[in-house]
C-alpha cells in the first residue's frame, strides 16, 4: 500500500520541486507532530497564519458552534449572516473611523485584487504603483505588483500600467501623480527579509497620495493581527490607509481575507457596473466565526504586546553567533542573515532533523525567518534558541 508521502507526490499539484515533504498528523500550540510522534516547533506560524498557535481552544469552539448552525449558504453579499456582521462590526471597533466598511474575500491575493479594482473604480484612473522587493500574492493582478521579475516573467503579459518605486526612497515619491489610482505598499517589506521603513517615509508616502488623489493601499496581510507588536502594522506610524488588506492570521487558521475602506469608497463597487467584485466563498461563515474568536482574544488579552520582549530573547540569545551576520525585526517577526544563501539552504533540513520548521524569504535567500506563534512562552523561546544554536553550529 502506498505511503502518504508517495500519494502526496503522485496526486497533488505542488508548486516547488523541493517541498519540505514533512508529514504532519496533528498540531497544538507552537508544535506540529509527525505520525511517529516526533515534535516540531513551528517557527513560521504557517507563514504568519497561526498567530495564536494551532488548535486554539476558543477558535476551535467557535468553529464547532458555527458548523452546527450552518456553513455556506449563498454567494457573498446576498444574505444577512451573523458571523459576517459580528466580525465586520468588531473590526470597525478596532480600526480608525475611516476604515469601517469591510468586503470579505477568501485570501490575501483576492484582497489585493479587490483593492486594486476598488481604487481604479473610485478614482477613474488606471496606474497602480508598487515597490520593488514587495510580494502581494500569486494571482495575475497581485503578481503584477510583485517586485521581482523572476517570479512573474513566465506569466507575462500581466496587468499593464504598473510602476515600481524603491522602498525608502523619498525622491521616488514624486512619481506618484494625478494619473495614479493607488499605491500598494507594505509598512514592513516582509519577503525582502523584514525591511523596516525609514523614519518619515510612510508619512511622506501618505502625504503624496493625499496631494495627488491617489489611494493608499496598505497590505497588512503578513504583518497584521498582532505580529508586529500592535494589532495592525500601520499603527506604528501616523498614517491611515485608504484601503487596508488583511488575510493570513486574520482568519484564525481558517481561509479568510478582506479589503476595508470607507463606505464612500466601497460603495463604488455597487454600480457601473453592479457587482463590481464578486466572490463565492468570501466571508465563509465558519471562517468568520474563527476570525471573530481570534480577534476577540487578541483585543481582550493583548498578547501582541509581549511580542517585542519575546523577540528580544531571540536576539540576545542568537546575536554574536559566528554564522549570523545581521538580525532585523519588528515584534515577533525576525529576519536573520547568514553568510550566504547556500548556508540557509543547508540549514533548513538541519532544522527539520532537530525538530524546527523554518523557511527563507522570497527576495532575500541568505536570510531565514523566525515568526513563531505569539503565544510562545519565554521558556519555549529558550528551548528553541538552544536548538537553533545547535543547528547553526553544524554549518
Amino acid at each position: 500500500m502506498p505511503s502518504q508521502r508517495q500519494l502526496f507526490f503522485e496526486y497533488l499539484g505542488i508548486p516547488s520541486s523541493r517541498p519540505l515533504g514533512l508529514e504532519i498528523s496533528s498540531a497544538r500550540g507552537i508544535y506540529l507532530y509527525g505520525p511517529d510522534g516526533k515534535e516540531y516547533i513551528d517557527l513560521v506560524s504557517g507563514v504568519a497564519v497561526s498567530n495564536l498557535g494551532h488548535q486554539h481552544p476558543e477558535i476551535i469552539l467557535a468553529v464547532k458552534d458555527q458548523v452546527d448552525r450552518h456553513m455556506h449558504l449563498m454567494v457573498y453579499g446576498e444574505l444577512i449572516q451573523s458571523p459576517q456582521i459580528q466580525l465586520a462590526e468588531a473590526l470597525a471597533g478596532v480600526l480608525p473611523p475611516q476604515l469601517h466598511s469591510t468586503f470579505f474575500v477568501t485570501s490575501g491575493s483576492e484582497a489585493i485584487e479587490g483593492a486594486m479594482k476598488l481604487a481604479k473604480r473610485f478614482t477613474g484612473r488606471t496606474e497602480v504603483i508598487a515597490f520593488r522587493n514587495a510580494y502581494h500574492g500569486g494571482t495575475q493582478g497581485a503578481l503584477s505588483l510583485a517586485g521581482s521579475e523572476a517570479l512573474k516573467n513566465s506569466f507575462r503579459p500581466l496587468i499593464p500600467d504598473i510602476r515600481f518605486l524603491d522602498f525608502n526612497n523619498f525622491e521616488n515619491l514624486s512619481s506618484i501623480s494625478c494619473k495614479t489610482a493607488c499605491v500598494v505598499a507594505e509598512t514592513i517589506q516582509a519577503e525582502a527579509g523584514i525591511v523596516l521603513p525609514e523614519e518619515g517615509f510612510l508619512e511622506s508616502l501618505r502625504k503624496r497620495c493625499t496631494e495627488t488623489g491617489a489611494l493608499l493601499v496598505i497590505d497588512d496581510i503578513q504583518m497584521g493581527m498582532g505580529r508586529t507588536g500592535k494589532m495592525f502594522s500601520f499603527e506604528h506610524t501616523g498614517i491611515i490607509p485608504d484601503i487596508l488588506c488583511l488575510a493570513k492570521a486574520f482568519g484564525g487558521g481558517m481561509p479568510l481575507g478582506a479589503f476595508i475602506s470607507s463606505k464612500e469608497i466601497m460603495s463604488s463597487l455597487t454600480h457601473d457596473p453592479e457587482l463590481g467584485h464578486i466572490t463565492t466563498f468570501g466571508g465563509h461563515p465558519v471562517s468568520c466565526a474563527a476570525a471573530l474568536a481570534s480577534l476577540n482574544y487578541l483585543t481582550s488579552k493583548k498578547i501582541y504586546e509581549t511580542a517585542e520582549n519575546k523577540a528580544g530573547i531571540f536576539i540576545k540569545r542568537l546575536s554574536g553567533h559566528p554564522s549570523i551576520n545581521t538580525i532585523r525585526h519588528i515584534g515577533l517577526m525576525l529576519g536573520i542573515d547568514l553568510n550566504s544563501s547556500e548556508s540557509v539552504h543547508k540549514l533548513i533540513p538541519v532544522f527539520l532533523n532537530n525538530g524546527l520548521i523554518a523557511d527563507s524569504f522570497l527576495f532575500r535567500p541568505k536570510a531565514f525567518r523566525i515568526a513563531p506563534p505569539l503565544i510562545i512562552t519565554e521558556e519555549e523561546i529558550h528551548q528553541t534558541c538552544d536548538k537553533i544554536i545547535i543547528c547553526l553550529d553544524q554549518l
